[in-house]
C-alpha cells in the first residue's frame, strides 16, 4: 500500500477537512460557513469537495450555496465530530505528559509582528520561565496567516484583527494606521490625509486566496460615501506591499510601526485619522488553549502585556 493509504489508494481525509465539514453541517450554507472559517467560498467548496473524493461519496446536496446533508453526510458528520474531540483529547494527554516546560511550540507571526516590543517581551518571558520549551517561529504571509493556524501548523500566532469566527485571541496593542505613499505622490508632503483625499488612489491588493472582508475592512472598502475602493498590484507579504508602493501607482495602509519597521526610499508614510486603529493579537485555536505550551504562552502574554485603563482578556470566538 503506497504512502496515502485509504481504499482503492485514496488518501485519508485531513483533520481540517473534518472541522470545515463540521461547520458546514451546521450552516448548511457554503457562504456563511466559509465566512465563519474566514476562507474563500471557491476555496471552502475545493476543500469539501476534496473530502468527498477521499471518502468515496457524496457528503452534500448542492442546491445554490445552500446545501442538505446526504444520509452519508450525516452519518459522516457523526463520526467526524468524534475524530476532531478525540484528537483534542489525545494533544491533551500527550501534553500532560509533556509538560509546560518541555517540548515544541510553533508560534506564526505575520510579517514582523514578532519583532514588536510586546511580542519581544512575551517570548523572552516564556523563555525565562520555560527554558526547556523549544520555541519555533514561523512567518506567515497574507496567504497563509490564518489558515495555518487553522489547520493547526502553528500552535498559536502573532496577527492583526480583525480575526475569523472560530479562534480566541489576547488582544495585545492598539496603535494608529497610516497611509504608505511613493515619495513624488502629491500628497506625500502633507501632515494628515482624509479618505476623501485618497478617493482617485490605486491600492495594493491581496491574492484571492486572502479573506476579502478582511482586506476591505483595512482598506475601509467601500468607504463612508459608498464609494468602492480602486484595487491595483496583487502582494503576498508586507515587504512586497512596499515595493510595490515604492515603483508608483499605488498606496496601501499600514499599522503605525510600519515606519520604524518598514523604512524604505522612495516611501513616506502619512497619518489618516479615519482608518481607524490596528489591532495586533495573539491567537490560537479554542481545542489547543489547554495543552502546555499554549498555556504557557498564554500566561506569558497575560504576566507581561498591560494595556492603559484595561486588563487584557481571552476574546472569545465569533459567534
Amino acid at each position: 500500500m503506497g504512502a496515502g493509504g485509504g481504499s482503492g489508494g485514496r488518501r485519508e481525509p485531513s483533520l481540517h477537512q473534518l472541522r470545515l465539514f463540521l461547520v458546514l453541517a451546521q450552516e448548511l450554507h457554503f457562504g456563511r460557513a466559509a465566512a465563519r472559517v474566514y476562507v474563500t467560498q471557491p476555496a471552502f467548496s475545493q476543500q469539501i469537495r476534496s473530502l468527498e473524493q477521499r471518502l468515496g461519496v457524496v457528503l452534500v446536496e448542492r442546491g445554490g450555496r445552500s446545501v442538505r446533508l446526504t444520509p452519508a453526510g450525516r452519518s459522516v458528520a457523526e463520526e467526524a465530530r468524534a475524530v476532531v474531540d478525540a484528537m483534542a483529547r489525545l494533544r491533551q494527554a500527550a501534553g500532560r505528559h509533556v509538560g509546560a516546560a518541555r517540548g515544541l511550540l510553533r508560534i506564526g507571526s505575520l510579517g514582523a509582528e514578532a519583532a514588536m516590543p510586546y511580542a519581544q517581551a512575551i517570548l523572552a518571558h516564556l523563555r525565562g520561565r520555560h527554558p526547556d520549551l523549544e520555541i519555533e517561529v514561523r512567518n506567515l504571509t497574507f496567504l497563509d496567516m490564518f489558515s495555518t493556524l487553522l489547520s493547526g501548523e502553528v500552535d498559536a500566532a502573532f496577527l492583526r484583527g480583525p480575526l475569523p469566527g472560530g479562534i480566541q485571541s489576547l488582544h495585545l496593542a492598539s496603535e494608529a494606521r497610516v497611509v504608505c505613499l511613493s515619495d513624488d505622490d502629491p500628497l506625500a508632503d502633507r501632515d494628515v490625509l482624509t479618505l476623501d483625499q485618497l478617493a482617485e488612489r490605486t491600492v495594493v491588493d491581496m491574492p484571492p486566496e486572502v479573506p476579502r472582508s478582511w482586506w476591505n475592512h483595512l482598506t475601509v472598502n467601500p468607504r463612508p460615501d459608498g464609494t468602492r475602493v480602486r484595487f491595483g498590484p496583487v502582494v503576498r507579504d508586507t515587504e512586497a506591499m512596499v515595493l510595490a508602493v515604492t515603483q508608483g501607482g499605488a498606496i496601501t495602509f499600514l499599522p503605525a510601526a510600519a515606519r520604524r519597521l518598514y523604512p524604505r526610499a522612495g516611501i513616506t508614510y502619512v497619518d489618516c485619522p479615519e482608518l481607524g486603529l490596528s489591532t495586533a493579537e495573539l491567537a490560537w485555536l479554542p481545542d489547543h488553549r489547554d495543552e502546555p505550551a499554549v498555556s504557557a504562552l498564554r500566561e506569558a502574554a497575560h504576566q507581561t502585556v498591560r494595556q492603559p485603563g484595561s486588563t487584557p482578556a481571552d476574546s472569545a470566538p465569533d459567534a
